[in-house]
């Protein structure tokens, strides 16, 4: 399924925000697509270009050696690929952005988000805009790849594999570099062979309510060992920690967050899941659902302020987004028809929720009640918050 998939969303919030800022900041998972987008702003921009690879070791020794000649001496648009590789760049880029000779913009591109935030945060406060970055989005692959997305994954050269073997092929390559290569080039030190059991594991446990305790038993580690097992995992963007929505409702909340694999794809292949009817009769069906309709929810309508409802009386709610001052709620259904729930309408008054819409794999739209609809994921996008 070779094709081209224009992502013109992400191209023009890039475009916008270098208009901006001195800075701006790609931040995503590895081979999602980052070094493709700089590309191409990079073929469109008016004036000079340049790239630094940071996985070139001899560009990484430059870079350490006279990081301050080479970059203050450039102009237009710098490409800094893989900038979590050397932090302290960091340092040096403040008082570029703030010399009122620069005649250069900075362009980032990241796949660990806690050192690239941390570095960040310290130094360019003020100066830095950020893009978060995901695979291919429904918007972006059409309402009839839906299917094809949900098993296949939003890495583009998942998704655009020729065949079933190939996809596999892609993977296996893909989650082996990744804890044999990135993990290590991080400074972590923690064993591939681990940290790939906890992943595999964590794949079983997708969409449930994190249990440091439980996991911990069954690898044979302490709850420290997972909780840092898991950090990885969510600072490389392969995971997601959904935490909990709470405040002072005289219920009893459930408080731990919900875990999920980020990738689709890359949740079937630690499934060992390939073809669409495996899926369809495998357990965790329904978390499969839930996890993919959130990311797709997530990727439209952004990342800040989600969280998930829950009491332990059983209530829940999948997703709580806070948008200008107002709740708004989404549960994850993969049912032909659905239906309201005791859950929903209490999910509804205890959160004093706005709307809820119950999103589905079908096609019709419809009221289930005033405040609750049934929503086609391939509509989320024409839901408004606001």
């Amino acid at each position: 399924m070779q094709q081209s998939i224009k992502r013109t969303d992400y191209l023009e919030s890039i475009r916008v925000r270098l208009a901006e800022s001195p800075v701006v900041a790609l931040l995503g998972a590895r081979q999602v697509g980052k070094t493709t987008l700089a590309t191409q702003v990079a073929a469109g921009w008016a004036g000079q270009t340049v790239v630094f690879d940071l996985e070139r070791s001899e560009t990484r020794e430059a870079l350490r050696a006279t990081p301050e000649k080479l970059l203050s001496d450039q102009s237009g648009l710098v490409v800094l690929d893989e900038v979590q590789r050397l932090p302290e760049l960091f340092e040096l880029l403040r008082p570029l952005c703030d010399d009122p000779k620069r005649n250069a913009v900075f362009l980032l591109l990241g796949s660990a988000s806690w050192e690239l935030i941390k570095g960040v945060s310290e130094t360019l406060a003020g100066r830095i805009q950020f893009v978060d970055v995901s695979g291919f989005s429904l918007s972006e692959v059409g309402p009839d790849a839906q299917d094809h997305l949900w098993l296949r994954g939003g890495f583009p050269s998942a998704f655009q594999a020729s065949s079933r073997d190939g996809w596999d092929r892609w993977m296996e390559s893909f989650t082996r570099t990744f804890l044999e290569r990135d993990i290590p080039g991080l400074g972590s030190r923690v064993a591939p062979e681990a940290l790939g059991r906890f992943w595999r594991m964590l794949s079983h446990y997708h969409g449930q309510t994190w249990n440091a305790s439980e996991i911990a038993r069954s690898m044979d580690v302490s709850q420290t060992a997972v909780n840092h097992y898991r950090d990885l995992l969510a600072g490389t963007f392969m995971v997601r920690v959904l935490p909990p929505w709470y405040e002072n409702l005289g219920k009893r909340l459930v408080k731990s967050p919900k875990i999920f694999v980020r990738d689709s794809g890359v949740l079937h292949h630690l499934l060992g899941i390939g073809e669409m009817l495996e899926l369809r009769t495998h357990p965790r069906y329904g978390a499969s659902w839930e996890g993919f309709a959130l990311e797709q929810t997530l990727a439209v309508h952004g990342q800040r302020d989600a969280y998930f409802y829950g009491t332990q009386r059983g209530a829940e709610l999948d997703l709580l987004l806070l948008r200008r001052g107002k709740r708004w709620g989404f549960e994850f259904k993969c049912t032909d028809a659905p239906r309201t729930t005791k859950s929903m309408h209490v999910a509804l008054d205890d959160l004093q929720l706005e709307h809820l819409w119950v999103v589905y794999p079908g096609t019709l739209r419809y009221a289930l009640s005033d405040k609750i609809t049934a929503l086609p994921l391939r509509e989320i996008a024409s839901v408004r918050l606001g």
